[in-house]
């Protein structure tokens, strides 16, 4: 499996080549695409999608989420399959991507850990059985991240929307008011080096029920990138997330 990595010389781009070095999934990354360089790949790298290389089997994103159209436009002119690993992206941005995903297979999620997926599946469980529950979300992670909350809180919560309807996201909380019943509460934490936490409190007067999902390392994060091009290559037009590797 050939792989285009969008970000190359960032943290993840790396994670994903050392990955791919060791044999990983079988893949290859035999090009890049990442405007600021910084020390050396032995990979071909282009600083736009306008000179990339075409012959690839799949293009793996963890660059930024700007740069969402220009990826989606070269995936679908060269009818190559995209794994989009970024977050953060606007609303417009994401009607972009479902638009693509029309014509070429696309994997896009807000994380892509395993555990994340069946910590979601594990809340929607426990919240469509406590329907009267109160739900709290917490996210901790290291400082140098910029987008407060998370993509993966927000898609706990929306998780949790899908079987509680009448729910509505707040984030933070600060004043005076007592909390709403139809609520879930979504925190941020930014602190030092931490890969990735999240934790998501279900409870009632009587009792509690914590789901915690801790990552111990980011490679974890290129790990779930290459299997999803794994499985995105095989697959036909349309949009798949983390849901579609638990089946």
């Amino acid at each position: 499996m050939k792989v285009l990595v969008s970000g190359l010389y960032g943290f993840m781009g790396r994670e994903v080549v050392k990955l791919a070095e060791n044999g990983y999934c079988g893949a290859e990354v035999v090009a890049g695409v990442d405007n600021n360089i910084t020390g050396k790949l032995d990979i071909p790298c282009a600083e736009s999608f306008a000179t990339a290389d075409k012959n690839v089997d799949c293009i793996i994103d963890f660059s930024h989420h700007s740069l969402t159209n220009d990826l989606l436009a070269f995936a679908v002119e060269n009818k190559i399959p995209a794994v989009i690993a970024t977050t953060g992206q606007t609303d417009e941005e994401k009607e972009a991507i479902k638009k693509a995903a029309e014509s070429i297979p696309i994997f896009f999620a807000a994380n892509y850990s395993l555990g994340i997926a069946l910590l979601i599946k594990l809340a929607k469980e426990a919240a469509a059985v406590m329907k009267d529950a109160e739900i709290e979300i917490i996210e901790k992670h290291h400082d140098r991240k910029v987008d407060a909350p998370s993509g993966t809180a927000l898609a706990i919560a929306e998780g949790i929307r899908s079987v509680r309807p009448e729910l509505t996201n707040k984030l933070g909380r600060a004043g005076m008011g007592k909390r709403t019943p139809n609520e879930i509460g979504i925190h941020a934490i930014r602190m030092g080096n931490i890969a990735g936490e999240h934790e998501v409190l279900i409870g009632t007067q009587n009792q509690t029920i914590t789901l915690k999902h801790e990552t111990l390392n980011r490679a974890l994060f290129a790990e779930g990138a290459l299997n999803a091009a794994q499985f995105l290559i095989t697959q036909k037009s349309g949009l798949y997330t983390m849901t579609d590797l638990l089946k």
